[in-house]
């Protein structure tokens, strides 16, 4: 049997093709992103389908055989963005991103934010999806009125594939529209338009298989938020929590629960199973290369190829990359990104050293306030593959990082997650084994020291602009 995998990221969906415990194929097809106005950020949502589509099309190319074998769809999946659909599925509003931070004035309508917080385990921001579709109805009534249903990408695309629209409590405990224990907090017009919650692990009948060339009988599984699937694919824990490098860093750590033990910090939300995540979710990581290379002209890989070449402390150089506001560890959302110490003297390698080592200090510091016991980083997402976001990040946060083969955790963990539900023995270790343990270079370590010691100063002097 061969299980494919969706893994559906903001910038990118990844197909995955995995016959029992091995990876056999992969394909990923971008998204494009708009930015009609300040502070907003949206897709078009039958891109979201295109791109599915594309990629299975192109995975069935290369792997025929295996790919005529798919029994199940297990699903990764990006959290607090949505659309809205009519009953036919047709999207009636844009897809507004969770990094679109258009409903600023809409936060005092959803009460005390120390409350909010403690109810729900979202920190209201601009950026949170209860004050987003707050701001729909308030100035697009019309997207809400015609909307059948407020769909994230994931659940819009497993809803084409059976007919039958559902979420499941890792993405909803995202939205801010339910307590941590489950219970909804709206009104009745909002809540007819929410899918109905079922079990991550729950299996659907695909109904209409022909439309990504799938067998008869295929079943498809929601599976999970994508850091509840990066959490669950490099086998995370309160000693060796997860950081993830995609568009922005988090860090993920593991918590059994039950609700009322949970501490009142960073973000909380439901993780796979019976359990809960802290989470710490950074401004900007690889969005802030991808800003600058739009600036310069470079590529992502080209600045970080120049960025090696530079010496710890970027020439001086300080970075703050708050593109979407100082969200984790300060949660400060109108102080927006800077450069500090900036000289003609500087080029592209010392912007892009500086942005990769401010990503550092900010992911050390939410290391340090969700997990200070932690002896080690279990890395995901693309940064996994980069030797100088590994080497700094370990000297940072002074902790040894830890690599795995697969790279892309969220598909590993959708994987692990259909053979959850269909009561397939998996063992972790067989299907992303660790392939490098790296230990922080004690030169890096104490070169880091003033330069962290300075971009706590400087950091507490912005923020304290917005007091």
């Amino acid at each position: 049997m061969s299980v494919l995998t969706l893994d559906l990221g903001t910038s990118t969906t990844k197909a995955a093709l995995w016959s029992g415990d091995e990876l056999v194929g992969l394909v990923r097809v971008p998204i494009p992103t708009r930015h009609p106005a300040p502070r907003r950020a949206e897709q078009d949502p039958r891109d979201w389908w295109r791109a599915v589509v594309e990629a299975c099309a192109a995975l069935q190319a290369a792997t025929p055989d295996g790919y005529a074998r798919v029994r199940a769809v297990g699903c990764s999946a990006a959290r607090e963005t949505f659309a809205g659909f009519d009953r036919q599925l047709e999207p009636v509003s844009p897809g507004i991103l969770w990094s679109d931070t258009r409903a600023g004035d809409e936060l005092k309508t959803l009460g005390d934010p120390a409350r909010f917080r403690e109810r729900t385990g979202v920190i209201l921001s601009a950026g949170c999806a209860a004050a987003k579709v707050a701001w729909v109805r308030r100035h697009e009534p019309r997207w809400f009125e015609e909307a059948a249903w407020l769909l994230a990408p994931r659940d819009f695309v497993v809803a084409r594939l059976t007919g039958q629209p559902h979420s499941e409590p890792t993405l909803a405990s995202r939205t801010g529209f339910y307590t941590l224990d489950g219970s909804f907090l709206g009104d009745a017009a909002l809540g007819r338009r929410l899918p109905p919650l079922i079990p991550s692990v729950q299996s659907t009948p695909i109904a209409r298989p022909d439309q990504l060339g799938l067998p008869a009988g295929s079943v498809a599984i929601l599976g999970a938020g994508d850091r509840a699937c990066e959490a669950v694919g490099v086998g995370a824990s309160v000693r060796a929590p997860m950081v993830s490098w995609g568009t922005t860093v988090n860090v993920s750590v593991p918590t059994p629960g039950p609700v009322a033990t949970l501490p009142h910090r960073a973000q909380v939300s439901r993780g796979v199973g019976d359990g809960f995540l802290l989470e710490a979710g950074l401004s900007a990581a690889g969005a802030a290369l991808e800003w600058l290379g739009s600036l310069t002209g470079s590529t992502g890989a080209s600045l970080v190829h120049a960025a090696a070449a530079v010496a710890p402390g970027a020439d001086g150089l300080l970075a703050f990359p708050w593109l979407q506001g100082a969200r984790a560890p300060w949660w400060q959302p109108a102080v927006y990104g800077a450069f500090i110490g900036l000289t003609s003297a500087h080029g592209p390698a010392e912007l892009a050293r500086a942005l990769i080592e401010g990503v550092a200090f900010d992911t050390a510091r939410s290391v340090e306030q969700l997990a200070p016991d932690a002896h080690a980083l279990q890395l995901a997402g693309a940064g996994a593959t980069e030797a100088l976001w590994r080497s700094i990040l370990a000297a940072v946060a002074r902790r040894s990082v830890v690599s795995r083969r697969h790279s892309d955790a969220a598909s590993v963990g959708a994987r692990l997650i259909v053979g959850q539900a269909r009561a397939e023995p998996m063992d972790l270790d067989r299907l992303n084994p660790v392939i490098a343990v790296e230990a922080p270079s004690a030169e890096l370590v104490q070169a880091y020291q003033p330069v962290r010691r300075s971009a706590d100063a400087v950091a507490s002097r912005l923020l304290a602009n917005d007091a």
